[in-house]
């Protein structure tokens, strides 16, 4: 929530050009396509919530294939742009190893802090996987907004590069949750043969 407001500020301060810049104007529009809609979700809640229950796999489904769209829709206007064609391989290769080391850095102070500060195994899940996540969707919206001119593509490839990077590393990170997880299940006595009691018993 903090973010749709503190985003276009930030943006304003950091990056002097004409390419970006904070306005009313901006602030505005964020509003309207990351807020409004999430605003609405919640008031329909108590309407829509058992309905939804009801048709989780299918809704499932499209939630997935919306992100997939979204994805599809940011490389493609990469492409469109000519993203690819102004980076090299190398330029690349630089960029994905500091977006790796960001991400790992954010990964690593989350684990650190939400362990530091006492919380349960279920809450440093949440910390570690809510504060490493920049979504894809969110990111462009406020990027489309925020910056235009034909330069527009690089600013999103950062922000493309970094979700799909997020997805892989904490993709293994919650099959070690899970690993650790079934460790700390309490498993049954073993069985000791008693005279008369079958295993069944």
């Amino acid at each position: 929530m903090f973010g749709i407001f503190f985003t276009p500020l930030l943006a304003a301060l950091l990056m002097k050009s004409q390419s970006a810049g904070f306005s009313l104007e901006a602030l505005g529009d964020i509003i309207l396509q990351l807020l409004f809609p999430f605003l609405a979700g919640q008031l329909a809640r108590p309407l829509l919530g058992a309905f939804v229950t009801r048709h989780r796999a299918v809704l499932n489904l499209v939630d997935r294939g919306s992100i997939l769209l979204i994805i599809y829709a940011a490389f493609s206007e990469g492409v469109v742009k000519g993203v690819w064609s102004q980076l090299g391989a190398g330029e690349l290769l630089r960029l994905s190893l500091v977006l790796s080391g960001l991400l790992a850095f954010v990964l690593t102070l989350t684990t650190f802090l939400s362990r530091r500060l006492g919380f349960a195994r279920e809450d440093e899940i949440v910390i570690v996987f809510c504060g490493s996540k920049k979504g894809l969707s969110a990111g462009l919206a406020m990027a489309s907004v925020l910056f235009t001119g034909p330069q527009i593509g690089l600013f999103m490839l950062p922000i493309m590069l970094f979700h799909q990077i997020q997805l892989m590393v904490c993709a293994v990170i919650a099959q070690r949750y899970a690993a650790q997880w079934e460790g700390m299940k309490p498993q049954p006595p073993p069985f000791v043969p008693q005279a008369g009691v079958s295993p069944s018993q």
